[in-house]
Order: structure tokens, then sequence, then C-alpha cells
């Protein structure tokens, strides 16, 4: 597949526009509208249900949303497929490690890399499951498979990456290393990442904006501690017992 990105659009990696998503009479979510710039760490926060994997799942061409348009440095994501938005350069993890349990850590990042681009022994180095690299999947512990679907999305050579929860599950030690790992993939690999997260610490203190969504519609978008402040937030969702670390 010929690599179709436009990239002299704009400098926003993503531009999302009056975006809905309804499943028959429910209704995901309706009149997204979302700048991310490149290089950014966008927060996505919200109630269970408020419609955060969905949209994931709409940039991810999983759905076809009902309304509106997705743009990736200036080219749509709308009719594409899932294998064709993620040639672009758009790699995700998921809510639940989905890796292929019957194959071997390495043989998992294989089946995801670009060919001939991938350095496995490095991204798996990262990860820290290089020594692992000949085990099955399913003999993994959780954080492990966690690990290993990270390596997978790195492994699309991504421009964006989009994390459901990665840290649901993991114990503060494990929440301390998964958060540091993500700052030095952001770092090294220069990407954008849209982070959907309930570990309030954790993207507080690492998201550049954090867009709230409730009920299917964004209430507030802004920096950490201007969300952290917002009472319509705090009711919908923080809770009066939350305060924003100095």
């Amino acid at each position: 597949m010929r690599n179709i990105l436009n990239t002299t659009e704009s400098r926003d990696a993503i531009k999302i526009r009056n975006l809905s998503m309804a499943f028959g009479g429910l209704v995901a979510f309706e009149g997204v509208n979302l700048n991310i710039p490149e290089g950014q760490i966008l927060g996505l926060i919200g109630p269970n249900g408020a419609g955060k994997t969905t949209l994931i799942n709409c940039i991810t061409g999983v759905y076809k949303p009902t309304t509106g348009e997705i743009l990736f440095y200036g080219t749509s994501l709308i009719n594409l497929r899932p294998h064709q938005i993620c040639r672009l350069g758009i790699g995700r993890t998921f809510q639940i490690p989905r890796p292929f349990m019957n194959m071997t850590v390495l043989q998992n990042l294989q089946v995801c890399a670009r060919q001939g681009q991938v350095d496995y022994k490095e991204l798996l180095d990262l990860v820290g499951l290089w020594s692992k690299r000949d085990r099955l999947a399913k003999t993994l512990t959780f954080q492990e498979r966690r690990l290993l679907e990270l390596s997978r999305a790195l492994a699309v050579k991504p421009r964006l990456v989009l994390l459901d929860e990665v840290l649901a599950g993991l114990n503060p030690t494990e929440t301390a290393e998964m958060t540091a790992l993500l700052r030095r993939v952001h770092a090294e690999f220069k990407v954008t990442i849209i982070w959907i997260e309930h570990v309030m610490k954790a993207i507080m203190e690492n998201a550049q904006k954090i867009v709230v969504l409730h009920q299917g519609s964004i209430i507030a978008q802004g920096e950490p501690r201007q969300i952290a402040n917002n009472p319509k937030v705090i009711e919908a969702y923080l809770g009066e017992e939350y305060h924003f670390a100095e």
C-alpha cells in the first residue's frame, strides 16, 4: 500500500470535526471537536460509558462514525479500514491486552511490525521483554502482557499512539514503571499520544492537555490544573476529594 498521508496540510496530528457515533438509538457521543497538535500527550478522561473507547475505535477504523470527520495530518480516516489506518502510522493498545496467546513474544511483535523496519531487540529491550522473546504470550504475567501490547503498538512505526487504560490492573510499583516507560516512549519516539486513563495522578502529571467526556459530550478541556479545578469536572467525575498535586 502506498503512503497516502498528506503531511503538508497541518502540524496538527489529528483534527476531529463534529464527530458523532450512534448505535441505533443509543448515542455514544455527539458533536466532538478536537485539534491535537503533533507531539502532544492528550489525556482523555471521564466516567465509564462516556464514549472514550468508542472515540478511539472511530479513529482506528473499528467503527465508522455516524457523522463528522477525522483527519490525520490532513488525510481523512473515515473510509479507511483498520489495517490501512495502522499503516499510516497509528498504533493502539486495548483495555484488556490481546496478544496471540499461542505465539511467542517475538512472533507477536513480528506479526505487527512493518517488515524490515523494526529492530526487534531494541524494541523488546525497551519494554524489558527481550530475555522472554521465546516464551509463549500465555505464560506472561499481566504486566508483561501490557508491555508486549505496548511494543506491538510501537512496532507499526507510529506517529500517533492511542493508549486505552494502559495502567489498569497494575499495582503501584508497576504503574510507576509503566508511566516512566511512557514518558521515555514519548521523548524517544517523538509520537503524539491520546491516553485514556482512570489513574488520575499519572494522567495529571504527564498530559499536556486533558479532555473530559461525560455522557457523550466534551464538558471541559484544558491544562491539568484547570481540569482539576473545574466545578463541572469535579461534579461529574473527579469528586471533591481529588486535589491537584503541587
